[in-house]
């Protein structure tokens, strides 16, 4: 008895997990076709936040291709049966399920113009991710092929997309309620969320070699200093964020293949 409230515990989150993340991508694909108030999310970034120069180039943004991919891929893999009573997934819960609902409402409150609101329901997307991330523990174990590509993988990119994310939509709703920024000039403050968004993802790759997440963040950084190419400030901090960056992923790597060697 106890067996079968199991198994059907497990079939439920992985069809809630699977119906959460399809919701979620229809919503944004809806967002973009019907958009509310007439402007897609990227059309409000364009013209009301044009001057936030936290925001990278538009084409940064095609990176929820991928995204959505890996969440699909995620999905799909999670609610097979072979992986109902997979412990990683059981440790994640819902966690995905509630990541995914906060992405739609942060979707309408975004759209509707509610950019204080858009700021907490992007919290109740980031704070679910990094929980999957610590309760996965991405980079600090060993997983299968399988489990890096259809969990992890996508885990990571997800995470470091909405990290970046998280800082730009703070700062444009600071902008639009004409935060003076304590007088410090808005292009320091985007050197120092720069700064802060290299330090995040260096620490992932110094604790835990983990590229995916890293790697979203150097896709960030070159997309600022694109933008902004004729700001030099700007476009050196970037710059050289990203080739630090980039410096201690291959330190990362070369020692632990060192490591790897010494042990053989």
């Amino acid at each position: 008895m106890q067996q079968s409230n199991s198994n059907s515990g497990d079939i439920l989150r992985q069809l809630v997990t699977a119906s959460a993340v399809l919701i979620a991508f229809i919503v944004n694909v809806l967002s973009n076709i019907f958009p509310l108030n007439g402007l897609t999310i990227g059309g409000i970034s364009n013209t009301l936040f044009k001057d936030v120069l936290i925001i990278p180039a538009n084409y940064a943004f095609a990176i929820w291709g991928l995204i959505y991919l890996g969440l699909f891929a995620f999905a799909i893999y999670q609610v097979l049966p072979s992986q109902r009573e997979n412990p990683n997934l059981r440790k994640t819960g819902y966690l995905l399920t509630i990541a995914s609902i906060a992405q739609s409402i942060w979707v309408y409150l975004f759209l509707s113009r509610l950019f204080v609101l858009s700021v907490i329901a992007m919290l109740l997307i980031l704070i679910p991710l990094i929980v999957m991330y610590l309760r996965l523990r991405i980079g600090t174990t060993s997983a299968s092929r399988a489990e890096k590509w259809f969990i992890r993988y996508p885990v990571s990119i997800y995470l470091g997309w909405i990290s970046v994310a998280t800082i730009v939509n703070i700062a444009s709703a600071l902008y639009i309620n004409k935060w003076n920024g304590f007088s410090i000039s808005p292009e320091a403050w985007t050197v120092i969320m720069v700064i802060i968004a290299t330090v995040v993802a260096a620490i992932s790759l110094l604790q835990r070699q983990d590229i995916a997440y890293s790697g979203v963040t150097v896709w960030a950084l070159i997309a600022i200093a694109i933008k902004h190419w004729e700001n030099q400030t700007l476009k050196i901090a970037a710059l050289t964020s990203t080739f630090l960056l980039i410096a201690i992923g291959l330190f990362s790597k070369f020692k632990s293949r060192m490591l790897k060697v010494n042990n053989s």
